[in-house]
């Protein structure tokens, strides 16, 4: 299938490394520059700078721009879409449809695993193009379609925004590590196994039992996990999604 990712981001980065290994895909963008960066790093897309009058007739495209950008590059786009993919945050398909003609629209959120085809997106939308998104995003990692907007943007705080909480976790284990006394190269080492392990053990087991079998009696485990009990480490991950989920609420009034 030949998709079109409109949008020379980051995300379309990452979008087109994943797709690429079974697909055909060109990156529409406005900046030839990064066209031309990426054509570099991936050299089996094809590029265009978007023209002021773009046709999209009967193209399968994955629209990467940011939200706010929607209006501005939407006005270029001519004709009407087979398939019209959205990764905008909070954006409803009602607004896309008043910006875009498409045959069926569906909404995404992948997260930047997708350039490693480890992405965990989260799809909603038209239910006769269910299929063919979900095969489409099965190639850059696992899917889950859910049957409303609402829950999309929750799913978005989870695995859209997740990474970045993640990030936060893993740098300071790593700088806890360093603080006791152990040398960067091998706090970063580390970090970087006990996520892949964990990755696997998240698959079969609940992270509660995780928790208590590594957390022995008066033993070093469970004074850590005290530790981020005291100060608020679960509250605080519960309320950084309750924010993420409020911002794509926020953004879709808009």
């Amino acid at each position: 299938m030949k998709i079109t990712l409109i949008g020379n981001g980051m995300m379309a980065k990452a979008l087109a490394k994943g797709l690429i290994q079974n697909h055909n895909v060109e990156i529409l963008g406005r900046d030839e520059e990064k066209l031309l960066r990426l054509k570099k790093l991936i050299p089996e897309i094809e590029i265009k700078v978007l023209d002021d009058k773009e046709d999209i007739t009967n193209k399968n495209i994955i629209f990467c721009v940011k939200p706010y950008a929607l209006q501005s590059v939407a006005v270029r786009l001519e004709g009407k879409a087979n398939l019209f993919i959205s990764i905008l945050a909070g954006t409803k398909i009602e607004s896309l449809k008043k910006h875009i003609t498409s045959t069926a629209y569906i909404r995404v959120m992948p997260n930047v695993a997708a350039s490693l085809q480890k992405s965990m997106t989260t799809i909603t939308g038209d239910r006769e193009a269910k299929n063919i998104a979900i095969e489409l995003f099965n190639s850059i990692g696992k899917t889950l379609w859910v049957n409303t907007e609402t829950q999309l943007d929750i799913a978005t705080a989870v695995a859209g925004s997740g990474p970045a909480f993640l990030a936060l976790v893993a740098e300071g284990i790593a700088d806890g590590a360093v603080k006791a006394g152990l040398e960067r190269e091998y706090s970063s080492f580390l970090v970087q196994g006990l996520f892949e392990g964990f990755a696997g053990l998240l698959e079969k087991t609940h992270p509660a039992i995780i928790k208590d079998s590594v957390s022995s009696p008066g033993g070093t485990t469970i004074a850590g996990v005290a530790a981020l009990e005291e100060n608020g480490v679960r509250s605080a991950m519960i309320k950084a999604i309750e924010d993420a989920h409020n911002k794509a609420v926020e953004i879709s009034k808009k």
